[in-house]
């Protein structure tokens, strides 16, 4: 029989949420160990008394703010008088066991800082969001891998994790309230099980006053959790969003909570495609296209990328003008995969977060209830150049880059700043508006013989540079023609490496455009 059950590895600590509310807690000590002893007291609304001769500023602070009970002095023994907890932090150690035997005595919990033979408990490195409070303790082995424990698991609790809880405690106390009858107990376990389980903890922490009220309706109709479509505002996110603000949306209603008739949840992920070559995608984006249900694609992914693709490639194409519309389709396409509970790679030219409108997806989705798993690509603004032989920094001739947009919102030319030699200017989607692009540079004193480049379809096998200067360099692109997509380099790193590079299969000295290119 014995073996049926599993036995108790020794060694550790007895893990309990102490309620100090309200509850009389004597710190001893004045510097900074104290003053985070006493935050943590102050976050369990426990009542702080405070005796050292001295505070640290940030105690000193608590007690002109009346958070605390200061006696300016030593410690006397009558202090523990009342006390239901001890905390020591000061330097004499001799003190600190004294005080710790007189709390045995009395039979008040004691801990001693830095003296682990003392304690009756030790704290623990903690992670805080709203009600979740994540604890991970070492047992005194290891309080440095503690808090980086702590910082790996903070990190993969989804977005908004605490707000969720403040939720669900409000829908379970109105449940109570609505049905408070002891024999009904497990019905409304049973029930709030079911939503804790099956929603996402990004939805379950957008519920606001009017979604509470529909749950509450739909305990009462002992509806299946998994089948109830709730209407959800954008906004229901400010209080635990980064403060970006986000797409104007209308209500949105999330059938089935975002599952498919499998139970399985929607997952979005929002994927760089890089410079073209698909042996330049990170390794985490070949699996992720390997495993998709669908992708959304841009129009001008590359085909060798396209080709690892296993499933169906959705592309809506992009015509002048049509922009939006054509992003409008993906968002519309990408929800319905989702709400089918599908896995969707969104699939964009280099990295999303460079141009991309990477940003604005994952908002746009995060609102409507799904929250992006993003991977990064190669940026073309950086590698574009470096894989054709362009440096956008090199020692002694350019010390700082600038990214700019050639087609900004509202078809927008760029803000250029005044000329600075050691700059590189990398302007994207612009080679349409060269010949604009060129005006507004020589406006802000960019000289005539100023090196620039068109870097073409990098990382792809036809990829090709066209070198000339600031003065030239719209001939040129007029007698040998583009090949999109491109960019713009600007500066003097342009010609940094030229010699070398002319020499480079990719490179075409007749393109070159400069007289010493013959």
């Amino acid at each position: 029989m014995s073996d049926t059950f599993r036995d108790p590895q020794g060694g550790g600590s007895l893990i309990v949420a102490w309620q100090a509310k309200e509850r009389s807690i004597l710190i001893v000590g004045g510097g900074s160990v104290a003053a985070g002893r006493v935050f943590n007291a102050l976050e369990a609304d426990a009542q702080v008394t405070v005796v050292a001769p001295d505070l640290c500023a940030e105690l000193k602070y608590r007690a002109a703010k009346k958070q605390i009970t200061w006696h300016e002095r030593k410690f006397e023994d009558g202090d523990l008088d009342g006390a239901n907890m001890v905390l020591t932090a000061i330097g004499d150690a001799q003190e600190s066991r004294r005080i710790a035997d007189l709390c045995k005595d009395k039979r008040i919990p004691v801990n001693a800082a830095d003296i682990n033979d003392l304690c009756d408990f030790w704290f623990m490195s903690t992670h805080r969001d709203h009600s979740v409070q994540v604890a991970v303790s070492t047992n005194s082995k290891a309080p440095r891998l503690a808090n980086r424990i702590r910082r790996q698991i903070a990190s993969a609790l989804p977005r908004g994790t605490g707000l969720a809880v403040e939720q669900i405690g409000r829908l379970r106390k109105r449940i109570r309230e609505a049905d408070p009858k002891p024999e009904n107990s497990k019905r409304r376990m049973t029930w709030l099980t079911q939503l804790c389980d099956y929603w996402p903890i990004e939805q379950l922490a957008r519920l606001d006053s009017d979604n509470i009220d529909d749950l509450l309706d739909a305990y009462v109709k002992q509806s299946d959790p998994k089948s109830i479509d709730l209407a959800q505002d954008a906004g229901s996110l400010s209080s635990f969003s980064s403060g970006v603000p986000s797409p104007v949306l209308p209500a949105k209603t999330i059938a089935n909570g975002g599952f498919g008739s499998d139970g399985k949840r929607g997952n979005l992920i929002l994927v760089g495609a890089g410079v073209g070559d698909p042996e330049l995608l990170t390794v985490r984006a070949h699996r992720v296209l390997k495993r998709a249900d669908i992708v959304l694609a841009d129009k001008l992914i590359p085909e060798p990328v396209l080709e690892i693709v296993k499933c169906e490639i959705y592309t809506a194409r992009k015509f002048p003008g049509a922009a939006t519309e054509a992003q409008d389709d993906l968002y519309k396409r990408g929800l319905e995969e989702l709400s089918k509970g599908k896995t969707v790679v969104r699939l964009k030219q280099g990295d999303p977060f460079v141009y991309g409108r990477g940003g604005e997806e994952v908002l746009f989705f995060r609102n409507h209830g799904y929250e992006a798993e993003v991977v990064p690509g190669l940026s073309s603004a950086i590698n574009g150049p470096g894989l054709c032989g362009v440096p956008v920094t090199h020692r002694g001739v350019a010390d700082q880059v600038l990214v700019l947009s050639g087609a900004n919102r509202n078809g927008d030319l760029p803000s250029v700043p005044q000329y600075t030699a050691t700059r590189t200017l990398v302007v994207l989607m612009a080679v349409k508006r060269l010949a604009q692009i060129v005006e507004l540079l020589r406006q802000t004193g960019h000289p005539a013989d100023l090196p620039v480049a068109i870097i073409e379809r990098a990382g792809c096998g036809d990829q090709r540079t066209v070198r000339a200067t600031l003065d030239t360099i719209v001939d040129t692109v007029e007698r040998v023609g583009h090949n999109a997509p491109g960019l713009v380099v600007v500066g003097h790193v342009v010609n940094v490496l030229s010699d070398a590079a002319i020499q480079d299969r990719y490179l075409d000295p007749s393109t070159l455009g400069l007289h010493s290119a013959e």
